[in-house]
């Protein structure tokens, strides 16, 4: 039985795929410690790990602030990453040297992670729930004005941060080194080597083990088999309602069955009587309903991308930062998708068209989909982090 710590950032999109990996390895013996965040206590739990809780130590800022960072203002992520790890370490190294863990498994953003690992000498193994991130991917990032802007801006608070680092004991070169995949680390990447950009610059290191989902059989087939299905979302933190209306103008009386998850702070009132085609929630089960839709809009985070890819649902993609934009043309380059030019009613509802009357865009999200559904997921990061446990063994 071996003892693994896991860490990760306070956000959905970096917590949630590895949750099933915790199960994985609970339901197999072992046993998880997760230094985490209240909003994820029950579901770490659930998993059958230990909860260790360190809102405390977290800067001043709500968890749904953080998540918003984690993809608009990266320097400042950056700047919250190194703080959490200055606040946290005499706790967490104390714990760490009781716990005496066989290996850390850390999400890449939550440096303190990796940083702990290498002050105690115990193996770590990097988690990437985007795409794995180098020099050469790197390249691909297209920030927009305002993001190029803070990540300037904020440069000379990111180099008072390393300098404090470093008279902490911490071994940093730079933020780069901080947060990017380096080719000697051992790294489980929640993607596959197809949908990676770039992937002939990643070393045998990297496991592409697709997306992390729970349990989930085969894509069932509709109830209605007439009706076509479209699901719009913009996920947990964001909220556009200019979008949402701009749907409800596009597919207004289209034919078409939609439904809409707005997220928990958007007043559904203010889109006034809908059209009888639509359907309007807060939250849905967003796996459940992709299991059924036809077509998905989406702002293309990384996780939906990969549970619509997943249910082999191609896409209409509506980015909004340079992660996004990377994960949208990805879908665009394999021809499950098609991206924006911009959100009018009639752009959106030209794309709609498009990706359910031309049948190219099914094929290749079919064949997206048996990549993904056949990479390994859970099983197979759970297998990369016990055989990194297994080399260390006398």
């Amino acid at each position: 039985m071996s003892r693994i710590v896991f860490f990760s950032l306070p956000a959905h999109g970096h917590t949630n795929p590895t949750l099933p990996v915790v199960r994985e390895l609970t339901e197999r013996g072992h046993e998880v410690w997760y230094y985490s965040f209240r909003e994820f206590r029950e579901k770490i739990i659930a998993a059958g790990a230990r909860y260790i809780e360190c809102d405390q130590y977290l800067p001043q800022a709500t968890n749904e602030e953080i998540s918003k960072k984690a993809g608009k203002d990266f320097s400042a992520l950056i700047e919250m990453t190194m703080e959490t790890t200055l606040a946290m370490q005499e706790k967490v190294l104390k714990e760490l040297s009781t716990i005496r863990p066989d290996c850390i498994v850390s999400d890449s953003m939550s440096v303190w992670g990796k940083l702990y690992a290498q002050k105690l000498d115990i193996p770590f193994i990097s988690s990437t729930t985007t795409f794995a991130f180098n020099q050469h991917t790197a390249k691909l990032m297209k920030p927009g004005f305002k993001e190029a802007l803070k990540m300037i801006t904020g440069m000379g608070r990111i180099r008072r941060k390393i300098n404090e680092l470093q008279q902490a004991g911490y071994e940093v070169d730079s933020f780069t080194s901080l947060i990017g995949n380096d080719n000697e680390t051992e790294t489980i990447v929640f993607t596959t080597r197809e949908f990676q950009p770039l992937a002939e610059t990643f070393s045998g290191r990297f496991a592409f083990v697709g997306p992390s989902m729970p349990s989930i059989g085969p894509k069932t087939a509709k109830k209605d088999k007439t009706g076509i299905l479209v699901y719009v979302s913009l996920g947990t933190v964001l909220n556009n309602a200019h979008f949402h209306k701009n749907c409800i103008s596009a597919l207004a009386g289209s034919g078409f069955e939609v439904v809409m998850s707005v997220g928990e702070k958007t007043d559904i009132g203010q889109f006034g009587k809908l059209p009888d085609n639509f359907t309007i929630k807060k939250t849905v089960d967003q796996i459940a309903v992709l299991g059924q839709a036809d077509l998905f809009i989406t702002h293309s985070g990384m996780n939906s991308v990969s549970e619509s890819l997943y249910q082999g649902v191609p896409m209409v993609l509506y980015p909004m930062h340079s992660e996004q934009k990377l994960a949208a043309q990805r879908v665009a380059d394999l021809g499950a998708g098609i991206i924006l030019k911009n959100d009018r009613p009639q752009t959106i509802r030209e794309a709609v068209r498009q990706v359910l009357e031309e049948p190219q865009y099914r094929r290749n999200t079919a064949t997206l989909s048996g990549q993904f559904r056949n990479a390994g997921g859970a099983a197979a990061a759970a297998d990369a982090i016990l055989s990194r446990i297994k080399r260390e063994e006398p």
